[in-house]
This record gives structure tokens, C-alpha cells and sequence, in this order.
């Protein structure tokens, strides 16, 4: 269904996580599904976004405005609210980590790359929403495979990074040697299993431009369902037909 090459020659794929399997066999905790409209009853899945999707505090922030500016409509129209989503992803999350260690509190942190990402209005904003510390890689470190945090009282065990930072940032020491915004070590905490990361490591072989072709397949062959939205038309040449097909439309 889905060629050998497509995941493992894939510029995405963590071979150094071979053979990891996240708390709960949970890889993808936020999904950011980009959809368009095309008419009045039709849409299209545009993208998958399963790496570090973004947005949800935008949506979250013009609700709210909607309703301070037009009330009425939400009188007179049946709108489910969204206002629960922060919450409900930090219950989800640490119930992952509960049904591993039986923890009543599981340690949370949102970890950003700081002030001057563009997306740092949503990290502060998601943060204050869900109760957790807002952090920057030089606030965390790693010592025998666990991850801590500094704080004003001492060193506090961190179990659940929502990591807003790609993989390639995360950690100097397994990843990019230049990256300053990581916590060197992590990789390791997440091998041992001593960390829950969401998104897990990896996930952006699912979030690949090219993997996205391939889904109405995996939705058929492992759900056994036809998908009820179609994917936007988008050729991978890797499949024969398609490249064919592409190449004898520009040279006949």
C-alpha cells in the first residue's frame, strides 16, 4: 500500500526512535486537519498537520470575540462551543501518563522556542488556558533520563512536554548540534520512556506532503470505510500511473 522508500528514505523518519513505543502507542495527540470548502455541501481535506499544528488558540480567541459582538446569533442558532479544548487536551495527556504510573497529578509544561516565534501568542495563550507552565529549553534538563525543570523552589520532574518545537530543535545532542532552543538529553528521557511528548517524535513522516496521498488507502485498508472527504487533488510520482500520467500531460 504504502512503499518501504516512502517511510524510510524519508527526510522526516527518526531512525534513531526505531523500536520506541510512546506512552499509550499514542503518536499523534493534536492532529490539525486543514479543510477547504468548494461549494455549499462539498469539502476537501487540504493537509494533515501531526508534527506541531498550530492554530487552535486563534480559534479559541475569535469565538470568543463572535460572541461578544453578535450574541444574538448564538440565541438563535444551535453553536456547539469550543471553550473546553484546552482542558480536555490537558486531561487527555495526562490521562496517558496516569495509566502508565498512576500519578493524581502528572507534571505538564508547554515548551516554546520563545518570544520571537511567530506562533508565541498561541504557546503563552494555550499555557494560561490549560494551567501549565510556559517553558523555554534552557528552564528544562535532563539528569538520568528524566526531565526537570528549574524553578524558584528547586528542581520539579517534568512527565508531559506539549512540544511546539520540530524535531530537528529538540535536542542538540540526537538532532541539530546548533540548535540553542532544545534540551539536551531529551531524546534519551523519551527512549527510556521517562517523558511523554505530544507530539511524539517522528510523526512527521505522517505529516509529509507525499504520505498524504496515500491516505485515502490506509483509511480503506484499515478501517475498511471510504473516506467522507475527499483529499484536494495532489500527485506523487512515486506512483507509476501518476507519474505517467503528469509527464505526458507536459510532454506528450
Amino acid at each position: 500500500m504504502i512503499p518501504e522508500s516512502q517511510v524510510l528514505r524519508n527526510p522526516l523518519y527518526r531512525k534513531e526512535l526505531e523500536n520506541v513505543t510512546p506512552p499509550g502507542g499514542v503518536y499523534v495527540h493534536i492532529a490539525g486537519v486543514d479543510i477547504v470548502r468548494v461549494s455549499e455541501e462539498v469539502f476537501y481535506v487540504l493537509e494533515d498537520n501531526l508534527r506541531t499544528p498550530s492554530g487552535a488558540s486563534y480559534m479559541l480567541e475569535n469565538r470568543s470575540m463572535m460572541m461578544r459582538l453578535f450574541p444574538e446569533v448564538f440565541d438563535l442558532m444551535n453553536i456547539a462551543p469550543v471553550d473546553h479544548y484546552p482542558q480536555t487536551l490537558l486531561h487527555t495527556l495526562q490521562d496517558l501518563v496516569r495509566s502508565k504510573d498512576d500519578r493524581e497529578s502528572p507534571c505538564t509544561v508547554l515548551l516554546t522556542p520563545g518570544v520571537y516565534n511567530s506562533a508565541y501568542f498561541e504557546h503563552a495563550f494555550l499555557a494560561e488556558q490549560m494551567g501549565v507552565e510556559l517553558v523555554e529549553g534552557q528552564d528544562l534538563f535532563v539528569q538520568n533520563d528524566k526531565v526537570y525543570m528549574r524553578t524558584t523552589q528547586g528542581s520539579q520532574r517534568v512527565d508531559i512536554i506539549y512540544r511546539r518545537i520540530d524535531d530537528d530543535f529538540l535536542d542538540p545532542k540526537a538532532f541539530r548540534k546548533d540548535s540553542l532552543i532544545g534540551v539536551p538529553g531529551l531524546a534519551d528521557a523519551y527512549r527510556a520512556g521517562n517523558v511523554l511528548l505530544a507530539n511524539a517524535l517522528g510523526t512527521g513522516v505522517a505529516d509529509d506532503k507525499s504520505t498524504y496521498t496515500y491516505v485515502p488507502e490506509m483509511i480503506s485498508f484499515y478501517l475498511g470505510e471510504k473516506p467522507l472527504l475527499k483529499n484536494v487533488d495532489t500527485y506523487c510520482y512515486q506512483k507509476r500511473m501518476t507519474s505517467s500520467m503528469v509527464l505526458g500531460s507536459y510532454w506528450p
